[in-house]
C-alpha cells in the first residue's frame, strides 16, 4: 500500500498523529482509539509500517511503534508544492484584517 492510501483511513491519521509525540506500545495504542477493536489497531499498524510511515520493534512480549519521518517525506514533497497557495490566503487575510480594522 502506498503512504497517500495509508494516510487516507482516519484512524490511521490517529496513529500517527499519537506517535508524533513519542513510542507507543500496541496496547497504548489500542486504548487511545476505543472505538477499534485490538485487531483492527493492529491491522492499520501494519498498514502503516508496510507503507513505510511506522517502524516496530519487540520489548519482551511488548511491540513498540515509532514514527519513521523518512516515511513521511513523500507526503511532504507533494504537499510543498501546495504551500505558496496557503501563504496566498494568509496574505489575503491579513489584508482584509488590515483594511477592516483600519477603515
Amino acid at each position: 500500500m502506498d503512504v497517500f492510501t495509508a494516510v487516507a483511513e482516519p484512524s490511521r491519521r490517529t496513529l500517527l498523529d499519537l506517535l508524533a509525540s513519542g513510542d507507543h506500545t500496541a496496547g497504548e495504542l489500542a486504548q487511545a482509539l476505543p472505538g477499534l477493536t485490538q485487531p483492527a489497531v493492529s491491522h492499520h499498524l501494519r498498514v502503516l509500517r508496510e507503507a513505510g510511515l511506522v517502524a516496530v520493534r519487540a520489548d519482551g512480549q511488548r511491540r513498540i511503534y515509532r514514527l519513521r519521518a523518512e516515511g513521511l517525506a513523500e507526503l511532504h514533497l507533494w504537499a510543498a508544492r501546495y504551500r505558496r497557495f496557503r501563504g496566498a490566503h494568509l496574505d489575503a487575510l491579513q489584508r482584509y484584517l488590515d483594511h477592516t480594522q483600519g477603515g
